[in-house]
């Protein structure tokens, strides 16, 4: 019995796709990794007995070289090398330390994300930085390009992008190229809007900031939020 012939939840494939890649067994991952089986066994097949035949231990079965491989009826040098390569790039990564975010602790700490991206524009863009909940940075993007005096935000792409990265909490920024650093009507109806937005969807807005060539207004310093 070949996948094709399977019920959809049983092909690795579709399984990946429907329920997501930790549902995946041992075997189903190598038979992905594999593309095909033989004339007389399906890949998932094959896959369960090359684990088997190294007590299903991904350790031992990295050990096996590519011509250890090919011993197996229906593993070619193609499908030998494509196992190897998998096999390899999960030991790098494992070797690798997961880089640290930067975690926010104040308003200095934004300022130094934003400056970069907003100090020296001539005309208004909105910025947000999506953080976890111990305020370490998992995204940042610019929302909006505008005019000189004004970049209006959409609230909705706002929280999207939030739920997108699973983050709890959002600081919010925009430039003034006038160099003012007083907040307009605009700039307080906004801060609001997203605060309480931000209340039903449990994201919390941390901070506002204006940025300007050389410093920043911060809502939250002000007690604006």
């Amino acid at each position: 019995m070949t996948i094709k012939f399977l019920a959809q939840d049983d092909r690795p494939r579709e399984k990946f796709l429907l329920k997501g890649k930790s549902s995946l067994s041992d075997s189903e991952l190598l038979a992905i990794i594999m593309g095909s089986g033989s004339r007389d066994e399906s890949a998932l097949e094959l896959a369960r007995k090359i684990l088997i035949s190294v007590g299903n231990n991904w350790n031992q079965l990295s050990l096996l070289s590519v011509k250890d491989l090919m011993k197996f009826k229906g593993v070619g040098e193609v499908k030998a090398i494509s196992i190897a390569t998998a096999l390899e790039i999960g030991r790098r990564r494992a070797g690798q330390e997961v880089s640290e975010k930067p975690v926010i602790s104040n308003s200095n700490d934004a300022y130094n994300v934003f400056r970069n991206q907003l100090s020296d524009l001539r005309t208004e863009e909105f910025w947000a930085v999506f953080v976890n909940q111990s305020n370490k940075i998992i995204h940042l993007s610019r929302l909006t390009q505008g005019g000189i005096s004004q970049s209006v935000v959409d609230v909705r792409i706002l929280f999207k992008t939030a739920l997108d990265h699973l983050a709890t909490g959002v600081i919010i920024a925009h430039n003034h190229p006038s160099g003012s650093l007083k907040p307009s009507r605009e700039d307080m109806t906004i801060t609001q809007k997203i605060k309480e937005a931000g209340k039903f969807l449990s994201v919390q807005l941390l901070d506002h900031l204006i940025i300007t060539q050389d410093s920043y207004f911060s809502f939250s310093d002000e007690g604006l939020l």
